[in-house]
């Protein structure tokens, strides 16, 4: 007999949090067994590794999934509302999702699913799925979704953070919104009129310590402010706000990993002031996330470099004054990562789709921007560099940072991965209170869509979704503070930006026709959310050589340890 739990959240939680538990040691089980498989002589091996690619890739994803709803669950245990209901409907539905990816990596792993099978058929998670995520259960929290506006995964946030996110909010609504849609429709690039105001707000500083012209605490990430302020700009717009701030925060980062004191000084005031505007060059054509095998070639001549070859995908090349080039410096490809270096680019700002830099002593450097269905206003440029000379002193490191630009890059883009993170969230939430005013506003049958219990049933998947979203980037957002959570800031991305697709696709559904209307605000931010997956590591390339590799590695430690 399935024993029926009481409707509280408390109760659902109590029940729910042994099952995830149980979910967590099948997880440890498939993670031991595979990274057995994908070893040899108690090392992780390359070919072993590209053999078991999609049972690593599915092993990511349950790691994604099953961080996001123990997460959700404990920051909401107790405190009742809205947010602990949504944290049972989510954890619910992500258990059943883990068991399922759990169940094919059992199974191709050669591994007895008897415990994987128990579970799904577990009383409790019956009575759960039928009283706390079933539809009446759903459609409830979905009505108190719509009377909250969308406003859903409140975080307690330390009062900077507050202050900070209530200002950039204020923008936000006050100065990004009314110029989104132009900026979206007509490609334009971001105007000076945004530009000016987030200067002086000290947006370009926000990860870059006081001591060198930043607003970040002398040792301090400053990450919650970080996440704080860029999702409340990306919520008026991805690419005309939410996105500024990536480009400072990855090369700031990497300065602080490698710099000099010198350039420290000179560079980081400079860059947390927003003179100069900041590029990232990484991606080449033959190259996307495979930043060991780039091959931009860097020639040693008289006082620095010259460098020969092409760049693409750099967001914001125009405007850039300064761009931050991940190039190779020893001509043996065979050095792979340890033959890049990272070198600093300065050029003119210019407000167009192209330019041309011609240099006194003949080097060249042209861009082009890529015309893109979404994700418009800053605008990704191909580039190509002739003979383009940079000086010594701009190599990052000076001498000593030679053969190290992969490593300065990675520092880099773990503030990158978080960021976009966040910038996922902005989107999220966006498109979920867009969806709700729309179907509170829409007629379908002589009664409000918001009335309907299909509508309410998906609002409160959405919200509980976004829920889960908001409170593990901010999680891992403390995990940094605290000087940890490098793979859990590839993995927050991962989780995230899959998200923004889902809710932006079912926000863009929900209001039907008009949703694929350009003058609608859902029909961009679902075109936004599609670069999300893609861009500060490719979703495949987090999965594979990120989260499922240091998963696998731990898994193996105790394994030969254990």
């Amino acid at each position: 007999m399935v024993r029926d739990f009481p409707p509280s959240s408390d109760a659902s939680a109590e029940a729910l949090s042994p099952l995830l538990a149980d979910a967590r040691g099948l997880f440890e089980q498939a993670a031991r067994t595979l990274a057995r498989l994908c070893a040899a002589d108690g090392r992780l091996d390359a070919a072993l590794l590209d053999q078991y690619q999609p049972l690593c890739y599915e092993l990511a994803w349950t790691g994604a999934e099953l961080l996001a709803a123990e997460n959700l669950l404990a920051a909401t245990r107790g405190a009742g509302g809205l947010d602990a209901e949504l944290a049972v409907i989510h954890g619910v539905e992500a258990l059943l999702s883990v068991l399922g990816r759990l169940h094919g990596l059992f199974a191709d792993c050669a591994l007895d699913a008897a415990g994987v099978v128990a579970l799904l058929a577990a009383p409790e998670l019956t009575a759960l799925r039928r009283n706390a995520a079933g539809h009446a259960a759903l459609a409830a929290a979905g009505r108190r979704v719509s009377e909250a506006g969308g406003e859903v995964g409140t975080i307690a946030l330390h009062e900077d953070a507050v202050m900070a996110q209530d200002t950039f909010l204020r923008f936000a609504a006050d100065a990004v919104a009314p110029l989104a849609e132009d900026i979206h429709r007509h490609d334009l690039t971001v105007p000076e009129s945004l530009l000016g105001p987030l200067r002086e707000m000290g947006v370009f500083g926000l990860s870059i310590p006081e001591s060198y012209g930043g607003t970040a605490p002398e040792g301090s990430e400053n990450a919650l402010v970080m996440i704080a302020v860029t999702e409340a700009l990306s919520e008026a717009s991805l690419a005309a706000a939410g996105s500024l701030i990536t480009r400072p925060e990855i090369l700031a980062r990497a300065l602080l990993a490698g710099g000099t004191e010198e350039q420290k000084r000179h560079w980081l005031p400079r860059i947390a002031s927003g003179d100069p505007l900041v590029g990232i060059a990484i991606t080449e054509p033959d190259y996307g996330s495979d930043v060991a095998s780039l091959s931009l070639k860097a020639t040693r001549c008289p006082g620095g470099w010259r460098l020969d070859g092409a760049k693409t995908w750099c967001t914001f090349a125009g405007k850039a004054g300064l761009l931050m080039v991940v190039a190779r410096t020893d001509p043996d490809r065979a050095a792979g990562h340890k033959g890049l270096s990272l070198l600093l680019v300065e050029k003119p700002s210019h407000e167009g789709h192209d330019f041309a830099f011609g240099q006194t002593g003949g080097g060249r450097l042209t861009g082009r921007a890529i015309p893109t269905i979404g994700y418009r206003g800053m605008h990704s440029f191909d580039l190509s560099f002739e003979n383009f000379f940079v000086p010594d002193a701009c190599v990052v490191g000076g001498e000593a940072g030679l053969g190290k630009g992969f490593y300065f890059t990675m520092a880099g883009m773990v503030g990158g991965r978080m960021q976009t993170a966040a910038r996922a969230c902005g989107v999220m939430r966006a498109a979920l209170k867009a969806a709700v005013r729309y179907a509170g506003d829409r007629k379908v049958f002589a009664a409000p869509l918001a009335s309907y219990t299909l509508t309410q049933v998906k609002f409160a998947r959405l919200a509980a979704r976004l829920a889960a979203c908001r409170h593990l980037t901010y999680a891992v957002g403390h995990m940094l503070e605290d000087g940890r959570g490098r793979m859990e800031a590839s993995l927050v991305k991962l989780f995230a930006c899959r998200s923004a697709e889902l809710i932006s696709r079912e926000a863009l559904q929900i209001h039907g026709g008009m949703g694929y209307a350009e003058e609608t605000a859902a029909s961009r931010y679902f075109i936004d959310a599609r670069v999300l997956s893609i861009f500060e590591g490719a979703e495949e390339t987090l999965a594979l050589k990120v989260i499922a590799r240091s998963l696998l590695e731990d898994a193996l430690k105790e394994t030969l340890h254990g």
